[in-house]
């Protein structure tokens, strides 16, 4: 029943990831496409907006892939997880914990379903089993948590600080 439990915890969020960033890159289900997301990029300050576009709509959409998969999956993991992390921080926390608000209620479920899918192993029904990929532990979680932070950090000092309001002198 594990596997199963697994198997239906990565394909729910790992299509939800997959979806978001069909969204951001092809412009699929209503979504902005590339272009449009590299102007929401800039529209949030940012900077380049067209790697960071590239960076979080290819993590979306690759480790949404790779974790339906049950392929590489630390490495899924450590994508959604840098997005949702850099998602929460840039533009959610700001507006409170629900999502009816625009709150990170939504990317902290993510975040909470990848951390355990990361903790416990993609299942035996997974292409890590399959092709008995084992990434050594506890190297790969501490390395990768190092990667999720650097990246983190990287994308938040990106951010150009918004422009002082303009005072009219006398």
């Amino acid at each position: 029943m594990v596997a199963a439990g697994l198997l239906i915890l990565r394909l729910v969020i790992g299509g939800i990831l997959f979806g978001h960033g069909a969204q951001k890159v092809f412009g699929w289900w209503g979504g902005p496409g590339l272009a449009g997301w590299t102007q929401a990029m800039t529209r949030m300050r940012i900077r380049p907006p067209g790697a960071w576009a590239l960076i979080s709509a290819f993590g979306e959409l690759g480790g949404g892939i790779l974790l339906i998969l049950g392929l590489l999956t630390p490495l899924a993991c450590a994508a959604i997880a840098g997005s949702m992390l850099v998602a929460i921080m840039l533009v959610h926390l700001p507006k409170g914990f629900w999502v009816t608000k625009g709150g990170y209620e939504f990317n902290l479920s993510i975040l909470g379903a990848i951390a355990a899918v990361a903790l416990v192993g993609p299942g035996d029904d997974s292409l890590d089993a399959a092709l008995r990929i084992h990434l050594p532990e506890p190297a790969t979680l501490i390395v990768l948590t190092i990667a999720v932070i650097a990246g983190v950090a990287a994308a938040l000092g990106s951010r150009k600080p918004a422009e002082a309001p303009k005072t009219e002198t006398a």
